[in-house]
């Protein structure tokens, strides 16, 4: 009883080893997409970008062209100038940046990031802030959906390619969601 157990241990282990090396694979061939250049009116910042992990906007800000196509969704959502958006968000990030390095452990509270934002566009655009807040909350709900669809997908692929058992691909999605891997989700 006690080896088995071992070898449960040992597997779900490489399971979840696994997993994370699944999404590093699948975040690190996101970071492989081409650039969209900034059209001449933009205001994002020169590399691109527009949000970033920092900026609540999602996980996703600091990749690419990615950044802009939230503050893009956000515009839409908002009915308010692309720009304006972008400007606003830049402002933002560049008010809150951080002086140093968070302590070991510890994380930025993502709740009180987001209502800063929410409060922060909101003046910043002459909006509601509950406006503001329902779209960072509808933005952010769209891209959880996508990354669950995206992981699903690579785990299906992974159990019928046979790398990895259903068992082990349902407890690599278990430990995302319960944060106990990264992954972005909850």
């Amino acid at each position: 009883m006690r080896r088995t157990k071992k070898m449960t241990v040992g597997l779900t282990a490489a399971a979840l080893a696994l997993g994370a090396g699944i999404g590093v694979a699948g975040m690190a061939s996101a970071t492989t997409t081409p650039t969209p250049t900034p059209s001449a009116g933009s205001s994002a910042a020169a590399d691109g970008t527009t949000g970033s992990a920092s900026d609540g906007m999602g996980r996703h800000g600091g990749r690419g062209g990615h950044g802009m196509e939230q503050a893009s969704a956000l515009a839409a959502k908002l009915g308010v100038d692309e720009a304006k958006v972008a400007d606003a968000l830049k402002a933002f990030r560049e008010a809150n940046k951080p002086t140093t390095p968070p302590a070991e452990g510890q994380k930025p509270d993502p709740a009180a990031r987001d209502a800063a934002l929410a409060k922060s566009l909101a003046a910043s655009l002459g909006i509601d802030e509950a406006k503001v807040t329902a779209a960072l909350q509808e933005i952010r709900s769209e891209e959880e959906a996508e990354h669950a669809a995206g992981l699903k997908s690579r785990l299906d692929k992974a159990v019928a390619d046979g790398k990895l058992t259903r068992a082990e691909a349902d407890a690599v999605t278990k430990a995302i969601q319960n944060g106990v891997i990264g992954g972005g989700w909850h």
